[in-house]
């Protein structure tokens, strides 16, 4: 739903996001994207409910051109960085938060960061093309797609297999073309998978728990996809 220019001109200056009716900034090319494998979650607020914070699990963690490392999450119809989440009730980013131990912070683990920078100068001598994969690591918290060509009169959730990051900086959620599947267990890499954002029906990505709620017709749910649509 966000448009990006490569240069801070006028004409970038007159990007709108759809929801919200604020400008677009240009997002930073990401490097390197690593798993999130303990459970983390970022935190946030919206004008809905301004005395509560919700909580969705972190898909992994990216590590940026200017070497900053940030929690990505699937948001609305893109997998954004938490500290530049956006949407049509105004949510905002409040931190990280260990479900385990309850602790909340603001920065990027320690070990993530390690992790990361470690890799990019491991591979620092590799010049990926545009749209050569660097990666492709599997998705860990249910991530769902929605496709719909009817304005959610009919809708199906198809399962995110896996989250592709090409030398350009793109990341793609990946899916299974049952058409294609040769052999399984389908694993990341496999020439089945389609890139999610390619597809002209798609719409949304919701996580698992969302995604079984729909699947029941939980009256919440639907409720908040009837927002999305009215949107």
């Amino acid at each position: 739903m966000r448009s990006y220019m490569s240069s801070p001109t006028q004409h970038q200056q007159n990007v709108y996001n759809i929801f919200t009716g604020r400008p677009v900034t240009e997002r930073k090319r990401i490097l390197r994207i690593a798993p999130e494998l303990d459970g983390l979650e970022m935190l946030y607020s919206n004008d809905s409910s301004p005395d509560k914070l919700f909580s969705l699990k972190i898909a992994h963690w990216a590590l940026l051109e200017d070497g900053e490392v940030v929690g990505m999450v699937p948001w609305l119809s893109d997998i954004t960085p938490c500290t530049e989440i956006d949407d049509p009730l105004n949510g905002r980013w409040e931190g990280y938060r260990d479900p385990r131990c309850e602790e909340i912070f603001y920065t990027a683990p320690e070990h993530k960061v390690a992790e990361l920078k470690a890799a990019r100068e491991f591979y620092r001598y590799r010049n990926f093309r545009g749209e050569e994969s660097i990666q492709e690591i599997p998705d860990t918290i249910g991530t769902h797609a929605v496709l719909t060509e009817n304005g959610f009169a009919s809708f199906i959730l198809i399962e995110v297999m896996s989250w592709r990051l090409l030398g350009d900086g793109t990341v793609q959620a990946m899916l299974v073309d049952e058409q294609k599947v040769s052999s399984t267990p389908v694993l990341p890499g496999d020439k089945c998978l389609y890139p999610a954002q390619e597809h002209p029906e798609f719409r949304y990505f919701f996580q698992h728990r969302i995604a079984n709620k729909i699947k029941e017709q939980d009256p919440e749910a639907m409720a908040a996809i009837s927002m999305l649509i009215e949107r």
